[in-house]
């Protein structure tokens, strides 16, 4: 999979699979640093990836300030050959004055055994 750098900020495209519904994201920050993975609902509306009754609500914090997620488990999680099955993310309204449709973050690099190749700007396992 392909980095593409903007304005500094290494992003990816990522495809999930909810309820049989496929979204691909071409926007999504790499972030070592972000402990989960979170997608835009704005973003994830278009598959009706919205929150139930029944799930719960959680606050988060991050350099992006305090935010409240729900989290959903989509079947799979794929970004080029790195793919996860039964993947839990968070979805949130990420107003953080930056144009993305989500974080991938370190628990889908660690579970996935991704490796971050800067010299040649590629995420391959």
């Amino acid at each position: 999979m392909k980095i593409k750098l903007e304005n500094g900020l290494p992003y990816i495209s990522v495809t999930l699979n909810y309820q049989g519904q496929n979204l691909t994201f071409d926007k999504v920050l790499l972030d070592t640093g972000s402990m989960g993975t979170l997608f835009s609902i704005e973003k994830v509306d278009a598959i009706d990836l919205l929150p139930e009754p029944n799930d719960r609500i959680r606050e988060i914090c991050g350099i992006g300030g305090r935010e409240y997620v729900f989290s959903k488990t989509i079947d799979p999680l794929v970004s080029g050959e790195l793919v996860i099955e039964n993947f839990k993310i968070e979805i949130g309204d990420m107003n953080y004055g930056i144009d993305m449709d989500g974080i991938l973050g370190i628990d889908f690099l660690l579970q996935s055994q991704a490796i971050i190749n800067l010299e040649k700007l590629e995420l391959n396992k």
